[in-house]
């Protein structure tokens, strides 16, 4: 059945130039619609089809949606874009269905589906496994291509193509539904352009993040800090679909305990919470993680993509899009990187990209997508797709924009008596300590609270649990954007004597970041971000990457590093290790700052 919408639809222009305007904010998964001006109408058909595909070694049904606009048919073909919904939502949640509209509105086809275990769509949730969620948007890429129908007989003949087979189509959509954008596009070289928003690199990280020791990327070998209240909750949204969703397909059902996710999923839930790492199990862990993962698969993308990550993001943090950008950078792969304040954890301003509200012509992130699927969909080579890398600031309420990401440039020193120097020289020698409680003692955020509407405490340390160090009141502002990074060496016998007991668990766990302390005495954890480390060798230095921030530090505020003993978002040590940091002009530790301006 066909629906006809009519709707004011604009020509296909170019956007005008990029100018620097704030954009807006939303939540995974991503909601996109637009409103564009009245001056030119326009329709277009909404036709529910069903596509059978074999998923995991399954036979399982693809729910999705094809918007066609007016006018659009053999001789007058237009582009296609594909998408899918954010996790736990599905082709009509009210979010994920109007990325068709919207882009039907602008000329183009829209295919857009629930994502396999998701909505009406049948098979197990998969993680955005290339090897099955990929092959399965490769099938519906078919379809646009004219060389596949849907399980009614439908076809599109009606899609501009590179080619026998090789449709024009580009993708889009936040989080979950923006990583099967690099999963599909890693194996079928027909799609053309990518824009996912708000979502990971390395799915061991985001689950476990080890701040410390990283071998490429945000990637390290050593087992991360268990985030378990992100996690929790996405596995029982995922294991809840029968509340959501009744009558499921029974190819959405797997095995007694894991009902509703490929086994290995359930596994890595169930080993995280066990709040132990053994060897083996642990690289069956990070191996499967890592085979859902960007980080794993990238060398196969070739297709230009636009990055756009969140700063608000305690799940999905800006380092993760930088690990993505600068592989594909360093590859060949025309890429290019936008830093949003919005994110999983909140941050919507106004003016920012908020489609629901038709800003796609006035946001600057709306602009820059039009603009980015204007070049590589439409192929007008005249099209200027914007800069490398631009980063919202939100003591401006605007864009800055960057060559490259900013590079590390101002380096502070860890005194002995607490403060926070620019110098060595100015380094006093001393040690202090602290201990950990068996119960958390520090506080960033409470991951879900947005989520379900509740308020979240403001983030506070316990006194004895942690060490802070502080800088002098700042006699200029100091604008960071980018990852902070320190570099340590702790004391800690305790853990030293069980670091090497077969079980990673038993290493020391530490949790480092930065605060904004204004002259009143109050402090800002800037997102609420925290980088958890898991010690690789607490008889050794080693180095921390903060999460990535864009903030501004004002005139007469102080900078204070803090590293503490627990977090209440994350799994703590196992045992009451005592910690001593000790300070020496010529040996302390040191915090880098990426600092523009």
């Amino acid at each position: 059945m066909e629906v006809h919408v009519s709707r004011a639809v604009p020509r296909f222009r170019r956007p005008r130039p990029l100018a620097l305007l704030a954009g807006a904010a939303l939540l995974a998964p991503l909601a996109l619609t637009g409103a564009p001006p009245a001056s030119a109408a326009g329709q277009y058909t909404v036709t529910p089809l069903e596509f059978t595909v074999r998923a995991g070694g399954r036979s399982c049904t693809v729910d999705a949606d094809l918007y066609r606009p007016a006018g659009v048919d053999a001789r007058h073909p237009a582009p296609a874009v594909l998408a899918t919904n954010g996790f736990g939502g599905s082709k009509s949640d009210g979010s994920t269905d109007v990325i068709g509209k919207a882009f039907a509105e602008r000329g183009y086809v829209g295919l857009v589906y629930s994502g396999l275990g998701f909505g009406k769509s049948g098979c197990l949730i998969t993680l955005d496994d290339p090897a099955i969620d990929g092959k399965a948007a490769s099938g519906l890429v078919d379809f646009l291509a004219g060389t596949r129908a849907a399980d009614d007989g439908t076809k599109a003949d009606y899609v501009t193509t590179d080619g026998p087979g090789d449709p024009v189509v580009g993708m889009i959509g936040g989080s979950y539904g923006g990583a099967i954008q690099m999963a599909t596009a890693s194996a079928d070289h027909r799609v053309d352009a990518l824009v996912p928003l708000i979502t990971w690199n390395d799915l061991a990280y985001s689950l476990a993040p080890n701040a410390a020791g990283a071998s490429r990327g945000v990637s390290s070998d050593t087992p991360g800090v268990f985030k378990w209240q992100w996690t929790n909750g996405f596995y029982l949204m995922g294991e809840g679909q029968p509340l959501l969703v009744p009558s499921l397909d029974p190819s959405r059902f797997g095995s007694l305990g894991c009902l509703h996710f490929a086994a290995q999923a359930c596994d890595i839930i169930r080993l995280l919470n066990s709040g132990r790492y053994p060897a083996d199990a642990t690289e069956e862990m990070l191996t499967y993680a890592r085979s859902v993962s960007p980080a794993s698969y990238l060398s196969g993308v070739t297709a230009p993509t636009l990055l756009v990550q969140g700063q608000a993001d305690s799940l999905f943090n800006l380092n993760e899009a930088t690990a993505t950008y600068r592989t594909l950078e360093a590859q060949g792969t025309t890429t290019k990187m936008i830093w949003q304040a919005w994110g999983h954890s909140g941050g919507q301003v106004p003016g920012e990209l908020d489609l629901s509200t038709g800003n796609l012509e006035t946001s600057y992130v709306g602009q820059r997508i039009l603009a980015w699927f204007d070049r590589y969909l439409h192929h007008d080579e005249s099209t200027a797709t914007g800069p490398e890398f631009a980063y919202y600031r939100d003591w401006e309420s605007g864009y800055g924009t960057a060559a490259a990401v900013p590079a590390l440039s101002r380096t502070m020193y860890l005194s002995g008596d607490g403060a926070l120097v620019d110098s060595r020289s100015k380094v006093t020698r001393g040690s202090r300590q602290y201990t950990n409680w068996l119960l958390p003692t520090s506080h960033s955020e409470s991951s879900l609270a947005g989520l379900v509407g509740l308020s979240d405490p403001a983030p506070y340390d316990t006194k004895g649990t942690y060490l802070g160090w502080t800088s002098a009141p700042l006699t200029t502002p100091v604008d960071v954007v980018g990852a902070p990074r320190a570099t340590l060496k702790v004391v800690s016998p305790k853990a030293e004597r069980v670091q090497n007991s077969g079980d990673a668990a038993d290493r020391l766990t530490l949790f480092a970041k930065v605060y904004d302390v204004a002259p009143d005495g109050t402090q800002k954890l800037v997102n609420r971000l925290v980088a958890p480390v898991r010690v690789p060798d607490v008889t050794r230095a080693f180095t921390v990457e903060l999460p990535g921030i864009v903030h501004r530090y004002e005139t007469g505020h102080r900078l204070r590093f803090v590293i503490a003993a627990s977090d209440t978002a994350y799994f703590g040590n196992r045992g009451i290790k005592p910690v001593t940091v000790v300070s020496a002009p010529q040996d302390t530790g040191v915090l880098e700052l990426p600092v523009i301006g």
